[in-house]
C-alpha cells in the first residue's frame, strides 16, 4: 500500500511487531522520549514491553559511554513478553549512543542518528578513529542521516529561546519523526506537553513545535520512503492502561488498605529503584495513605513497624542495601507477630554495586538475611503488571498471618511497563481482619494475652493499643507462649522458635502451574520473578522448532507451593535460570533434593530470549539422544 504526499509517494508496509530503542545522553531526554512513545503505543491498543537502561549519576559525563542512557520499547498486535532481544531500530542522538548500542543492531536494521553531535571531538572522545558515518562501517544498516540538533533550533528561532534552550528539544524531533514513521497519534503526546511545563508555557510551546517539526520531516524529506503500521493487539476486553511495576505496586499498597479498611503508612528512604513507589503513594492522601520520609533504613523501617502496632497496615520500601539495614527491626516484626509489607526492588550488588541495573540476587538474603531464627513469606511478581496483585497477596498473608512479607521485585520490573487490565472491585480480595476486643486468657483471669493464636492459622491476636482491658507488652525479647511475658525458659524458647516456623510454613499459597502444551516434556524451566518474560519467550522458540518444554513459574518462594516437589520429580531434567549465581538452585538442590540445572547471569541486564533458547535446546537434544 503506498499513500501520496506532496511531491512524493510513501510506502505503507504492515508489519505485526517492532522493537525501537532510542539512545543518547543522559541529559537528552531519552526515558522521557521513550516513554512517550510507550503511552501512545499503549493508547493505540498496542501489546508492549519496555527496558529504560541508564546510568547511576544524575547527570553522568556527556558524550562518554558510561553517560549513555537508552530506552527500549517493543510492541506488538500480539501477545508478547519482553522488550525485545534486539532493536529493529535505533535512534543514536550521539557518537556514544551509537558505539554503546550498534552491536545490537541487526544487519538490515534501521539506524536514525543525529549528526550535529558527531564532531570529531565527540569521536575522538568514545575511540572513534573516523566518522562511522562516512567510513563505510555502516553499509549493512539503512542509515538515516538527520541534523536534528539544526533542524530544531531553525524551527524553534522565531519563539526567542537560546541556542541552547533550543537544542534541549532535540528529543522532541527524534519522537516526532518516529511518531511519523509508525503512524502513532500526536493529541496525546502535546497534551503531556502542556501540562508537564504548565508553569512554563514557552517551553511546553518549544516542545510542541520540536514535535510537530519532526513529524513534518518525515512527511516532507525524501530519506523516508516507507512507513509502517502495527496494529491493536487482540487483548482479553476490559480496561487497559500502561502501567510501570513501581506503580503497579504502588497501586496494589493503596487497594490493600482500602479492602482491608486499613489506614496505610509507609515509612521509607529514597533509593533507587524503589523510590517511585514513594512518590506514587504520595499522591492518595485520599485513599488514607500516610507517607513518611524517615531520615534513613532504620528509621523508616521502625516508623512503619509501629504503624502496625498501632493498628495500621505497615509498609517500608527499599532495596538491597536497604533490607540489609532494616533487618534487625524486621527481625522484631518476625518476634512480636505483626503485620508488615517489606518490598525489596533488588538491583546489582553488594555494596552500593550498579544502583540502576537490575538482579535478583537477594533471595537469600530475604530468607536468610536475619539474626536467629526468623522465617518469613517471600513472594515475587513476574511482570510490571503482575505487581499489583504481588502486593494484594503479601497484604493478605501479612494480615491473615501476622508476620512481615518480603516482596521482592528488581528494577527490570519496576521500571519496564506494560498493558495492565484494570480490574473491578469485585476481583479484589476481602483483606478485613479482627482486632481482639476483649480479654482472652484461657484461664479465666480476665486478662488478654498477645500470644493466644488463631488454631489455624497460628496468627496471634492483635490489639489496637490503648483499647481498654487488653492491656499488653511485646518486644524484642523473647515471649512466653501465650502470655507475652519475658522468657529466658530453654523449653519455651524452642517452642516458641519452632511456633513461628510452623506460622510460615503453613501459610495458604495455591499450587504451581505448568505451561505444556504438549503435555509429555521432558525438560521443565523454573524460574521467579521477572525471568518469567525471557524464559516464557524462549519455550515458544524451541516449541516453534518442534521440541518439547515445559515452562513453570514461582511467585511464592517461602513457603514453596505444595505440589513442587512433585513437580521437579516429575521431568527428566530441570533448568533454573536466574540473574544471580544460583540462589533458587541452591534452595531446591537442599529442599528437594533435585540436582537441578542451574543457569545464571549477573551483567545488570535482564536476559535475552535468544541466549535462553539455545540453552534450552542444548539440554533438549541432549535428553532426547
Amino acid at each position: 500500500m503506498s499513500v501520496s504526499t506532496p511531491g512524493r509517494e510513501t510506502e505503507i508496509r504492515k508489519l505485526d511487531r517492532v522493537v525501537i530503542r532510542f539512545a543518547g545522553d543522559s541529559g537528552d531526554g531519552m526515558q522521557l522520549t521513550g516513554d512517550r512513545f510507550t503511552s501512545e503505543a499503549a493508547a493505540f491498543g498496542n501489546d508492549l514491553a519496555t527496558l529504560p537502561n541508564f546510568p547511576a549519576e544524575i547527570r553522568a559525563p556527556a558524550g562518554t559511554l558510561p553517560g549513555v542512557s537508552s530506552f527500549q520499547l517493543h510492541f506488538a498486535d500480539y501477545d508478547i513478553l519482553t522488550p525485545g532481544d534486539r532493536p529493529d531500530v535505533l535512534v543514536a542522538m550521539n557518537p556514544a549512543a551509537l558505539k554503546a548500542n550498534i552491536a545490537d543492531l541487526p544487519p538490515g536494521g534501521i539506524l536514525i542518528v543525529n549528526t550535529d553531535e558527531f564532531s570529531k571531538r565527540a569521536l575522538t572522545k568514545v575511540g572513534y578513529g573516523s566518522d562511522p558515518l562516512e567510513d563505510g562501517s555502516l553499509e549493512e544498516f539503512q542509515v538515516h542521516k538527520v541534523a536534528m540538533a539544526t533542524l530544531t533550533r531553525g524551527a524553534l528561532e522565531p519563539t526567542g529561546l537560546s541556542k541552547k534552550d533550543a537544542e534541549r528539544s532535540k528529543n522532541m524531533f527524534a519522537l516526532g519523526l518516529l511518531s511519523w514513521m509508525y503512524h502513532r497519534p500526536t493529541e496525546g503526546t502535546e497534551r503531556f506537553l502542556r501540562e508537564k511545563f504548565a508553569k512554563k508555557p514557552d517551553i511546553a510551546e518549544a516542545n510542541v513545535l520540536a514535535f510537530r517539526t519532526g513529524w513534518n520531516y518525515g512527511e516532507t524529506t525524501e530519506a523516508f520512503a516507507i512507513t509502517y503500521e502495527i496494529a491493536p493487539a487482540k487483548l482479553n476486553p476490559g480496561t487497559y492502561r500502561q502501567i510501570t511495576g513501581n506503580t503497579a505496586l504502588a497501586y496494589g499498597i493503596v487497594a490493600a488498605g482500602q479492602r482491608s479498611e486499613l489506614p496505610v503508612f509507609l515509612g521509607t528512604y529514597p533509593i533507587t529503584p524503589a523510590s517511585d513507589i514513594l512518590h506514587e503513594l504520595s499522591k492518595h492522601k485520599n485513599f488514607g495513605v500516610t507517607t513518611f520520609q524517615a531520615e534513613d533504613e532504620i528509621a523508616a523501617v521502625g516508623a512503619a513497624l509501629g504503624a502496625s502496632y498501632g493498628g495500621a497496615l505497615g509498609v517500608t520500601t527499599t532495596s538491597g542495601p536497604g533490607v540489609a539495614l532494616k533487618s534487625e527491626t524486621i527481625g522484631l516484626a518476625v518476634m512480636t507477630e505483626l503485620p508488615l509489607l517489606v518490598v525489596a526492588v533488588q538491583r546489582g550488588g553488594p555494596s552500593t554495586g550498579l544502583p540502576t541495573k537490575t538482579e535478583q540476587a537477594d533471595l537469600l538474603q530475604a530468607m536468610f538475611g536475619r539474626n536467629g531464627e526468623a522465617p518469613l513469606p517471600v513472594i515475587a511478581p513476574s511482570t510490571p503488571a503482575d505487581c499489583f496483585a504481588a502486593a494484594l497477596e503479601a497484604a493478605r498473608i501479612a494480615l491473615t498471618y501476622r508476620t512481615p512479607v518480603m516482596l521482592l521485585s528488581d528494577g527490570y520490573i519496576a521500571n519496564g511497563s506494560e498493558p495492565w487490565r484494570i480490574p473491578t472491585t469485585a476481583d479484589l480480595p476481602d483483606l478485613r481482619v479482627e482486632f481482639a476486643s476483649e480479654p482472652n486468657a484461657p484461664d479465666g483471669s480476665g486478662e488478654f494475652w498477645p500470644y493466644v493464636r488463631d488454631q489455624e492459622t497460628l496468627a496471634r491476636a492483635w490489639a489496637v493499643p490503648g483499647t481498654k482491658g487488653l492491656e499488653h507488652r511485646i518486644g524484642g525479647l523473647e515471649k512466653a507462649d501465650g502470655k507475652g511475658n519475658i522468657s529466658y525458659d530453654p523449653d519455651n524458647h524452642d517452642k516458641m522458635v519452632r511456633l513461628r516456623q510452623a506460622k510460615i510454613d503453613g501459610v495458604t499459597v495455591p499450587d504451581i502451574e505448568v505451561e505444556d502444551p504438549s503435555g509429555s516434556a521432558d525438560v521443565l524451566v523454573l524460574g521467579w520473578g521477572s525471568t518469567y518474560g525471557p524464559i516464557g519467550a524462549a519455550c515458544r522458540r524451541v516449541r516453534r522448532q518442534g521440541m518439547k518444554i515445559a515452562h513453570a513459574h514461582l511467585r511464592h518462594l517461602n513457603p514453596f507451593p505444595g505440589n513442587l516437589g512433585e513437580l521437579l520429580r516429575g521431568y527428566r531434567k530441570v533448568i533454573v535460570p536466574e540473574m544471580n549465581l544460583g540462589q533458587l538452585a541452591l534452595l531446591l538442590r537442599g529442599k528437594y533434593l533435585v540436582d537441578v540445572i542451574s543457569h545464571t547471569k549477573v551483567s545488570g541486564l535482564p536476559y535475552k530470549a535468544e541466549e535462553l533458547q539455545d540453552v534450552f535446546i542444548e539440554i533438549v537434544q541432549g535428553v532426547q539422544a
